[in-house]
């Protein structure tokens, strides 16, 4: 949708297992230019963190990226722990 979208971990994964990846960076934009993660955001990176763990693939980063070249990003505030 416009406002949001559903991310299914399995799909998130679906390529990752195809390829062997042990590794995975995921993004998304906020148009807004917000770049803080909304509840929604950090629940999926919680969600996605965790399936990554149990399927050996490490969730690298999950940016969040805006129209005006900011970022905000999991790794670097250390949201992925």
């Amino acid at each position: 949708g416009t406002a949001s979208t559903v991310v299914d971990p399995k799909m998130v994964f679906a390529l990752a297992l195809q390829t062997n990846a042990c590794a995975i960076i995921i993004s998304h934009n906020h148009p807004s230019g917000n770049i803080q993660p909304s509840k929604e955001d950090i629940s999926i990176t919680k969600k996605i963190n965790t399936s990554g763990q149990m399927l050996e693939i490490k969730l690298l980063d999950h940016l969040i990226i805006s129209y005006d070249e900011k970022y905000y990003s999991f790794a670097d505030e250390g949201a992925l722990e």
